[in-house]
């Protein structure tokens, strides 16, 4: 038995052969996350210097501050607040669990990943910097990169599998030869859609150099989070523990 191709037998055959693709790329899809995730940390533990700007609606800079984050293995993060404003101040993560530890007070508060720190960017938006086991994903297709754009990205649906993770669902653009984050959508638990984010990649394009969050419940102020420096860092143990923390007013 023979195929007719018709007309169009080049159109007919790449179009067979993505068909058979599809599945593979489909069932990778948590390999294209953790890809992803290595673009904003690159280790399991890590010191990364921040700053945070925030922008009025004419596009001016408002305020911005600096943060120290220790970004440790198991999903323990801990945030020390360096401008002069909030210096003293730390917020820790331990997994689900938030504490911010103020400098006039032995008694660590819970807070939420959604707690603002500065223009829209959150606790989370700080403390956390991977997808992959804090989310389920699924691939949806291929869309363009940015509206408009020839360029085409996979597009991911992230779905929350932790009650501790800043938004309930992401929707996620990677590149699709790399996996490099490109841009997301951010809904919170009443699935409304709160921010978007767009990633912009270093000069190597080897690492995210800035997150850029565009307010969608307000008056679309964007607020950037710049990431100057990353180097491994393992800090002590007891750095981690928000009642020694609370003792502990200088930690370096």
């Amino acid at each position: 038995m023979s195929l007719v191709l018709g007309k169009h037998p080049v159109r007919l055959l790449g179009l067979v052969a993505a068909a058979l693709a599809w599945p593979a790329v489909a069932q990778d899809v948590d390999a294209m996350l953790r890809d992803a995730d290595r673009y904003r940390t690159g280790a399991d533990n890590l010191q990364v210097d921040t700053l945070v700007q925030s922008y009025k609606t004419d596009g001016t800079l408002d305020k911005e501050r600096r943060y120290t984050v220790f970004a440790q293995q198991d999903r323990r993060t801990l945030v020390l607040m360096q401008s002069a404003a909030e210096k003293g101040q730390k917020v820790l993560m331990l997994g689900d669990d938030f504490w911010l530890l103020m400098p006039s007070s032995q008694r660590p508060m819970r807070i939420t990943p959604m707690q603002k720190l500065l223009g829209d960017a959150s606790t989370g938006d700080i403390a956390t910097m991977r997808w992959s086991g804090d989310y389920s994903a699924t691939l949806v297709g291929e869309e363009p990169c940015q509206p408009g754009e020839t360029r085409l990205c996979y597009r991911l649906a992230l779905q929350a599998v932790r009650k501790g993770v800043t938004y309930q669902r992401v929707e996620l653009w990677l590149a699709r030869q790399r996996h490099e984050p490109v841009r997301a959508q951010l809904y919170v638990q009443s699935d409304k859609l709160a921010k978007t984010a767009h990633f912009e990649l270093d000069a190597s394009r080897s690492q995210v150099d800035a997150m850029v969050l565009i307010d969608q419940l307000g008056q679309q102020r964007q607020t950037r989070i710049r990431y100057l420096q990353r180097k491994e860092r393992t800090v002590p143990e007891e750095w981690l523990n928000p009642m020694f923390l609370a003792r502990s007013p200088v930690l370096e």
